[in-house]
């Protein structure tokens, strides 16, 4: 999981979804996990 200050370029990747949880914005990808992130 990478802390990232903008997940654009993340977030538009295929498979990828962006998710909010407990404040914060998380992207999961399904199809290729070592994209996941957390902003801020």
């Amino acid at each position: 999981m990478k802390v990232r200050a903008s997940l654009k370029s993340l977030a538009k990747r295929e498979g990828s979804i962006v998710v909010r949880r407990h404040g914060k914005i998380f992207v999961i990808n399904k199809r290729n996990p070592r994209f996941k992130a957390r902003q801020g």
